[in-house]
């Protein structure tokens, strides 16, 4: 009998170790600042903690045992439903892999909640036995980057007139028509139009972020003969090349079928490549400015043989005024601007940027159009 009454009380010492480990995990579930939401293999929601149920106006109760998408209504921007195939939880379970997007989140109310999501099956021997969802409220953080882009269009705005006072009137100066100016004073008349120039161009690109942000920027399609613009945008940079001794060679179809695209948006994505590479690339190095025409798309190519990009600050190259800090002391005229610019414009044409880069070796960018825009939209 003793031993019986020991086998019991471990047992019972057992189960109230589990039961403490399972209301503690519990509470740490329950706890978590984003919302959470763990479902079984089927969808049925198994889990939910408090911050979803907030965020989402439900209650736990109501929707334990229910189909996540019959919870969890996720929409466009006009309203209308997404289709079950694009739900970034479906397609977790169908792929195995952990799915990041932003969308958003219709909550019992009507309202509509912007949120940055993560999913991430649970596999167990080979297959999803179930998923779990991360998500946070992005209102704030959007409002945040409006008044931002806001403040930034209205001064950009403002700075026009002035600085194009100042561009008249110092080139006035310059041609003399308010009396000769000595060799002595010439230079420092042509830094100050210098130095309009880049703030005009600083205004430019601080614009045109503001439209992208906003969604303000329209793509004209129509034909264009891009072998022909890539030799003009090649001619360009020559003269920039020599000035640093920089040997700058190109390798261009000689002729191919025109394409429909936005011959300004890729010329600013060319233009940007090739400046930086220039930019970043010492005096005696190279740079090489490549197309290549398959059936189905168009890839540019910039390669130098420049600073190269730090490999812990290349994932950071496309954030907005980020710049890599083995150039921060080499030049101090960017901004960090350039490349969220473009690749955002890359992406709304509906192609591709990328690069590869070693650190004082030199780095390659990439830039892939797809020729089919039947069904790209004409505005971003």
């Amino acid at each position: 009998m003793a031993r019986k009454s020991v086998i019991s009380g471990a047992a019972r010492t057992s189960h109230e170790a589990a039961t403490h480990n399972g209301a503690r995990l519990e509470a740490l579930f329950a706890s978590i600042g984003e919302g959470v939401i763990a479902t079984d293999e089927t969808g049925a929601i198994t889990r939910i903690n408090r911050t979803a149920c907030n965020l989402l106006g439900v209650r736990r109760t109501n929707v334990i045992g229910k189909h996540f998408l019959s919870v969890v209504i996720s929409v466009h921007d006009n309203g209308t439903p997404m289709n079950v195939f694009d739900r970034p939880i479906v397609k977790a379970f169908q792929t195995g892999k952990t799915v990041h997007a932003r969308t958003l989140y219709q909550q019992k109310n009507g309202s509509l909640l912007p949120v940055q999501l993560t999913v991430s099956p649970i596999i167990l021997r080979g297959r999803p036995i179930g998923a779990i969802e991360v998500f946070r409220d992005l209102t704030t953080e959007i409002e945040n980057d409006k008044l931002k882009s806001d403040f930034i269009s209205i001064a950009s705005h403002q700075l026009r007139t002035p600085l194009s006072a100042i561009n008249m009137y110092t080139s006035m100066l310059r041609d003399g028509l308010a009396g000769e100016l000595n060799e002595q004073q010439l230079p420092y008349i042509q830094t100050i139009l210098t130095s309009v120039e880049r703030m005009n161009v600083l205004i430019d690109t601080l614009l045109n972020i503001t439209r992208i942000e906003a969604g303000g920027i329209i793509i004209n399609h129509r034909l264009v003969q891009v072998d022909n613009l890539s030799r003009e945008m090649f001619t360009e940079f020559i003269p920039a090349a020599q000035a640093k001794s920089i040997a700058l060679t190109a390798d261009l179809p000689d002729t191919m079928e025109p394409i429909y695209t936005d011959t300004l948006l890729i010329r600013e994505i060319c233009a940007n490549l090739l400046s930086n590479a220039i930019k970043y690339t010492p005096e005696g190095g190279s740079v090489q400015f490549t197309l290549t025409d398959t059936p189905k798309e168009l890839e540019w190519k910039v390669s130098d043989t420049g600073y190269g990009i730090p490999e812990n600050d290349q994932k950071h190259i496309f954030l907005k005024f980020f710049r890599a800090e083995n150039i921060t002391n080499k030049d101090v005229s960017g901004t960090g601007l350039g490349l969220y610019l473009i690749k955002n414009i890359a992406e709304s044409l509906g192609g591709e940027l990328w690069f590869e880069s070693t650190e004082n070796v030199g780095s390659s960018f990439h830039f892939l159009l797809p020729k089919d825009v039947k069904h790209r939209k004409e505005s971003v």
